[in-house]
């Protein structure tokens, strides 16, 4: 995956190829910092503010955008109308016991914990909050909160592993 990664990347500016790598879903912090520290070397502020606003940059157009992109689908296709009423009560009625439960905990520790899985980080956070009709205001800080934590985890994971090496 790494050389794939890389190999799409040759050419590209190691700062940019950072960010562009913690924009992708489920690749996010957890791979843009140990391959910003590790591969490009960049000092570990740089590769930290990068990685973060990578993964916050899709948190926010998908915040901005999914909401007037779903309703113009649902008011132009009945079959997006039918998905999307679908998808929205199933999860909600899913997971909305854990959202009451935990409140906007729920929301930080989805972005706060660092996996390269596809139900953590900044995408799932913003899309958990789109489908949990959280605004947008309250939101954001929380995504940004929960970024800064996993890649506070992730700088310190990446040069705990290089030290024991």
């Amino acid at each position: 995956m790494i050389d794939f990664i890389l190999g799409a990347l040759r050419g590209v500016p190691a700062p940019l190829a950072t960010y562009l790598v913690a924009m992708l879903p489920s690749l996010e912090l957890s791979v843009a910092i140990p391959l910003a520290l590790e591969v490009y070397h960049l000092p570990v502020a740089v590769a930290f503010a990068l990685a973060v606003l990578g993964s916050f940059t899709p948190a926010l157009v998908v915040l901005m955008l999914a909401p007037r992109v779903v309703a113009w689908l649902m008011a132009h296709s009945l079959l997006a109308r039918r998905l999307f009423t679908w998808v929205f009560d199933r999860t909600r009625k899913k997971f909305a016991p854990k959202y009451r439960r935990w409140g906007d905990l729920a929301l930080l520790l989805c972005v706060a914990i660092p996996l390269p899985l596809p139900l953590s980080g900044a995408w799932t956070g913003a899309l958990a909050a789109f489908l949990f009709d959280i605004p947008a205001r309250r939101a954001l800080p929380l995504i940004g909160l929960g970024l800064l934590i996993a890649g506070g985890i992730m700088v310190a994971g990446t040069l705990g592993f290089v030290a024991l090496r």
